[in-house]
């Protein structure tokens, strides 16, 4: 019997979206091993002959879990009004579904069936292509250099206004960024994210002063354009980190309500404010305003307010227009009114028609991700997934396949490749610090990374082995003399892989075998191209039975005759 209660479809969704004008994707999500057949029905709801003229196409499954078959088809569509229904069977019954209706015959009235009532160019869910061909490197400005291979390491403070220091903790400078670019051109990345850059008072640079300005004790504003000049004369796109969630309690407006209250024209620019303000000065004494999580440093901005959302509209204009910056990471990215999001999409659009958005979001962002906010998000389940599975062993290959197969259709393909894939951040400790002390480890992360889909990011000094677990470490200096490991040429044979392999960006991800242990194998086909990825997650050796390529491996270790080594590792890349 068809199992009714595990079958799901949900229209206008990542059940069912466009790729472009004519072209359509459709999926239906069912227990696992319980239909022998789906099949598509689809037709025009405008059809001028009644009944509708349906046409079926058979839906492939694509993926499975342990608990689910996922089931899909992507197919040209001569109509860009389409209404549709699903042929399901099983060993015993044959069904028709359709408006969530499971029936044993289809109806006469064609708005019936579920409906893609009509496809429209700006309700494709993409990205710029350039994201998908990216490959990040995330570089935190305090900690990276401050001179050509070379990280100061020392604290100082820079004095700014009304007594104001601005704080930094390792000596990182934007020449310093900038007189390194070879070195992460050297290595194959193409694109830069940067953490906060603008004048804010901590080292970290997320309580921010001025947002038209260059923190003093990073560099000037004219040592940034250079950075963005150079960066852009080796092919490196930038992409800065935007934190307008909140700002510093010494931020001009926030200054002002302080000083004049209600009478203040900015008095409305905060959230949950209660007047007269003040500034607590107790250790234990809790803001009465908004803030950001309980930093009472940082007022949280009332960004529901027309005037704030055209402020920052200018701050995003400005930061294009004078230094041609290519996109914005955007921090907290989640509590901020999506009005205001919607607005700085279209002003960052008006002024670089292939600028991009990426969201700090760790949990699912369907919702941010209908095109008219972000293009992309942080991917931090991608990082957690990997911890547990290739790091910490706490879960084995089955319940990692099921993870990533989540993560893999909660999305629209064309989202999906455009994701921010991280294995660790400014944020969360070292990949490093999970591997309990094996490079091997870390190695596989690594591959899946860049083999995986979505966008690879990784977080700077992690090609040098740089491990941490603590603010102080996970945010610590560039080991630019003494690294732990030396990973690049690693890295470098990585890069190369992904920026010249399509199927890398674009590929289906079809798993071909997995065991209740540590072994992984799967693959990424697109236009003739194959990728082969065959993994060993675990300390022991394990015959892998599924018929892997017999050509030499373009990239492996402990690999031989169908069989992996302890943490062994092969990729095969073949074309037809």
């Amino acid at each position: 019997m068809i199992l009714r209660q595990a079958i799901t479809h949900i229209p206008l969704s990542q059940y069912a979206f466009a790729n472009s004008e004519s072209n359509l994707t459709i999926r239906l999500r069912a227990s696992r091993d319980n239909l022998t057949s789906c099949v598509l029905y689809y037709g025009d709801r405008v059809c001028p002959q009644d009944p509708v003229v349906f046409t079926p196409i058979g839906m492939d499954k694509v993926a499975s879990d342990t608990e689910f078959d996922y089931f899909e088809v992507t197919f040209e569509s001569p109509y860009n009004r389409v209404c549709y229904y699903f042929e399901i069977a099983d060993t015993e019954e044959k069904l028709f579904l359709f408006a969530d209706i499971f029936s044993s015959g289809i109806p006469k009235e064609r708005s019936e069936f579920y409906q893609y009532p009509f496809i429209r160019r700006e309700e494709i869910q993409s990205v710029p292509d350039w994201l998908k061909h990216a490959v990040v490197y995330n570089i935190f400005p305090d900690s990276f250099a401050t001179d050509k291979r070379s990280i100061r390491s020392t604290p100082d403070e820079t004095p700014w206004k009304n007594g104001i220091v601005l704080k930094s903790r390792l000596g990182g400078k934007l020449k310093g960024i900038t007189e390194n670019l070879d070195y992460i051109h050297d290595l194959g990345f193409n694109c830069i994210y940067i953490n906060p850059i603008f004048t804010a008072g901590e080292y970290h640079k997320y309580d921010i002063l001025d947002y038209r300005h260059i923190s003093p004790n990073l560099g000037t504003d004219e040592e940034f354009r250079e950075l963005v000049q150079k960066a852009h004369s080796l092919g490196i796109r930038v992409v800065i980190d935007g934190v307008f969630n909140h700002c510093s309690w010494y931020f001009f407006a926030f200054d002002d309500v302080v000083r004049n209250g209600k009478a203040s024209p900015y008095h409305d620019w905060f959230y949950d404010v209660s007047f007269p303000v003040k500034r607590p000065t107790g250790e234990d004494e809790l803001p009465e305003y908004g803030c950001f999580a309980y930093e009472k440093k940082m007022p949280k901005l009332n960004s529901s307010n027309p005037e704030v959302r055209e402020y920052f509209r200018n701050i995003c204009a400005y930061w294009i227009r004078e230094f041609d910056v290519d996109g914005w990471r955007l921090y907290v990215a989640n509590e901020v009114d999506r009005r205001f999001w919607r607005v700085f999409k279209q002003t960052e659009r008006a002024e670089k028609p292939e600028s991009i958005m990426i969201g700090e979001i760790w949990e699912s962002s369907e919702t941010w991700l209908q095109g008219d906010m972000f293009d992309s998000t942080m991917n931090y389940d991608f990082r957690k997934n990997c911890r547990d599975f290739f790091g910490t062993e706490s879960i084995n290959a089955t319940e990692f396949n099921t993870r990533v197969t989540h993560m893999n259709y909660r999305y629209p393909t064309g989202i999906l490749q455009g994701q921010l894939n991280l294995l660790d951040s400014h944020d969360v400790n070292r990949f490093f610090s999970y591997c309990q002390g094996d490079i091997r480890r870390f190695r596989l992360a690594e591959i899946f990374l860049f083999t995986a889909p979505g966008v690879p990011c990784v977080f700077y000094g992690d090609e040098l082995g740089m491990d941490g677990s603590r603010e102080e470490t996970l945010r610590g200096p560039m080991p630019w003399k003494q690294p732990s490991y030396d990973e690049r040429e690693f890295f470098r044979s990585l890069i190369k892989l992904r920026k010249t392999t399509d199927a890398l960006v674009y590929g289906n991800y079809s798993v071909l075998y997995m065991n209740d242990a540590g072994a992984y194998v799967f693959s990424r086909t697109f236009a003739g191209c194959t990728v082969t990825v065959a993994l060993n997650a675990r300390d022991l050796t394990s015959d892998i039975p599924c018929g892997l390529p017999q050509a030499k491996p373009v990239i492996s270790a402990e690999y031989e005759g169908n069989t992996l080594g302890a943490f062994g590792y092969a990729v095969w890349k073949e074309t037809t």
